[in-house]
């Protein structure tokens, strides 16, 4: 079957439903969108508290696994990403954080346009902020940001002063003019449901006759004639089809599946694609390589005093939980367990904050098979404060390892591979108990339960690290973009280089990772990424 378009978008995520909504809004381009996974009307992705039953789901979760990894004391770690609409905004925790300004004043000495100045505007269109307009946020967007200030636990006002006399001050807003301190995360929460980009972005676009959305469709190769992406080739229902466009073909997959496609299509290190049999259409070792993710850990105390354990380990807590949640939209159902956190320095040396706090006011030490145990917590009080690096300096990559677009590609992510991420680290988990062993919360304290008191040399701690982080699910940059082709896939205009019309416009196209949750840049992949494809097409 053979069918035609203006613009093909590959994924409808975080990034690909944003484009499909700004690419339709005029009326002007007809526009479909290819997605692999099916929809995302089911009651936990809607219920804010329940993408812990989603972790394992491969009715929506793409279920990747990475190779064994020294870095992490030889284990697979497990890499949940979205498969369905809205992508990974349909699973994730919801966590708003645009990240550093610094952060993005590298991306525009990596790729001109793409400097602070150039993405706050975007920023600030996007947002429709609770908290309201000022010079940082924004008010009026189609993305709704709740500021999350209201039916917090009460441990958040412990945390947040512990942190206080830990000398971390509070911050009023981690997105405004400093992203230093400790306090509330905002979060893509609206009326007590999940606002994925899906719900924001692609729904009202689906009501144009000029969007089509079709799920299920998995994508096994971009079609490039004489130089030019003209199409791509899916599966839907065990059928191959052909999609033609007219215009262009965006690729919105996501920092695994685009570096996999455009493998698959030709695109990538020559050497590999030759071994497995495919025809090299553009020699580009960067392809893939470059990756980077944020690497986190928990640290867990039993507590003198009420958590959410209490309110959702019974039977009984459920029911009283899940009433307050269908008769008022509030309890902790309504939010995402993340109710605290912060960014601090390891060392007053580093010019900006190289470290994520999140503070969660359960525990969750028992493990249920098949399940990340939100629902289920530990059968008694516990906190749980979390952390993970900023900038790491670890770099993997992704490969193919089949020409069977059905296969999973390899995954290596290099974990802790540096000296850097391992001290850095290493002091991180150090704050950590120096945060717990402030008045505020030391008093609410009964004791450490992991890793707990035994472990104490910078060895153990180094090794209790590497047996028990792990990706926080931030993976990015394996097709980049770049000034410099000896180094990325995309140039500024996020165009694949060696081939026309052909663009990757999500989270691998990062120059490099930002500070923080890699929700807020990738839709602004999106939006941004939208205002290139239209200038270009005028």
């Amino acid at each position: 079957m053979s069918d035609e378009t203006d613009y093909i978008i590959v994924g409808a995520g975080s990034a690909g439903s944003v484009l499909a909504e700004r690419l339709t809004a005029s009326g002007k381009h007809r526009v479909t969108v290819l997605e692999a996974g099916g929809s995302d009307r089911r009651f936990y992705v809607a219920l804010p508290l329940g993408y812990g039953k989603l972790f394992y789901d491969p009715a929506v979760n793409w279920m990747y696994k990475t190779e064994p990894d020294p870095g992490l004391a030889g284990q697979r770690d497990h890499w949940p990403r979205g498969k369905l609409l809205g992508g990974s905004s349909s699973i994730n925790a919801m966590v708003w954080i645009r990240g550093h300004r610094a952060d993005y004043d590298e991306w525009g000495q990596a790729a001109p346009g793409w400097g602070w100045e150039d993405v706050l505007s975007a920023y600030r269109a996007i947002e429709d902020n609770e908290a309201g307009g000022d010079a940082w946020r924004g008010k009026g967007g189609p993305l709704f940001i709740s500021a999350n200030r209201r039916g917090l636990h009460p441990l958040v006002k412990d945390y947040v002063a512990a942190c206080e006399s830990a000398g971390l001050p509070e911050n009023a807003d981690f997105n405004g003019a400093e992203q230093e301190g400790a306090g509330i995360y905002q979060m893509t929460i609206k009326s007590a449901r999940r606002n994925s980009t899906a719900r924001a972005f692609l729904r009202p676009a689906m009501k144009r006759p000029n969007c089509r959305v079709v799920t299920g469709a998995h994508v096994t190769r971009v079609v490039i004639e004489g130089g030019r992406a003209v199409g791509v080739e899916y599966l839907k229902d065990g059928q191959r089809h052909v999609l033609r466009a007219k215009a262009e073909v965006i690729l919105s997959g996501g920092a695994i599946n685009s570096p996999q496609l455009l493998q698959l299509s030709g695109i990538g290190p020559g050497a590999l694609l030759q071994g497995l049999g495919l025809p090299v259409l553009v020699d580009n070792p960067n392809v893939g390589d470059h990756l980077n993710d944020h690497q986190g850990i928990n640290y867990t105390w039993a507590m003198k005093v009420p958590t959410y354990n209490d309110e959702l380990r019974p039977w009984w807590g459920k029911l009283i939980a899940g009433m307050k949640y269908v008769l008022a939209g509030a309890g902790p159902l309504a939010k995402s367990i993340n109710h605290g956190g912060g960014f601090f320095r390891t060392d007053p040396g580093q010019p900006r904050p190289n470290m994520q706090l999140y503070m969660q006011a359960f525990s969750t030490l028992i493990p249920r098979d098949g399940e990340r145990p939100i629902l289920n917590p530990d059968p008694w009080s516990g906190l749980s404060l979390g952390l993970s690096n900023c900038r790491p300096t670890s770099r993997g990559h992704i490969r193919i390892n089949n020409a069977d677009p059905l296969r999973h590609p390899t995954i290596v992510a290099n974990a802790f591979s540096t000296e850097n991420d391992v001290t850095e680290m290493l002091a991180a988990v150090k704050f950590l108990r120096h945060l717990a062993a402030q008045p505020a919360l030391a008093r609410l304290i009964k004791e450490e339960l992991r890793p707990g008191p035994a472990v104490q040399s910078d060895e153990a701690l180094i090794q209790d690290f590497r047996e028990r982080s792990g990706t926080v699910y931030h993976p990015s940059c394996t097709c980049r973009m770049g000034a410099d082709p000896a180094t990325s896939v995309l140039d500024n205009r996020l165009r694949v280089r060696g081939v026309e019309g052909l663009r990757v416009i999500d989270a691998s196209s990062f120059p490099n990772l930002i500070a923080g949750n890699t929700n807020a840049p990738s839709i602004l992949m999106g939006w941004k990424g939208a205002e290139i494809v239209l200038g270009d097409a005028r």
